[in-house]
């Protein structure tokens, strides 16, 4: 079982740096539309981007729950 444990904590923790890796991607996809007309497209690359934070931190805290 620990061998188990050990093998899901380390997907936890690859997926978690994988959706931050997407998160900063997202991030950086708003930079043109600041200060620009299309809010509507910035709002949406922002709600995209924090999912993700939350996405990233509940991934990171499974994975601190299954640490032994």
């Amino acid at each position: 079982m620990s061998g188990e444990l050990s093998s899901v904590a380390a997907e936890l923790s690859a997926v978690a740096e994988t959706v931050q890796r997407s998160r900063l991607r997202i991030a950086d996809l708003a930079q043109p539309f600041i200060g620009s007309e299309r809010e509507d497209v910035l709002s949406a690359i922002y709600e995209a981007e924090r999912a993700l934070l939350t996405a990233e931190r509940t991934l990171l805290r499974a994975h601190k729950t299954l640490r032994v």
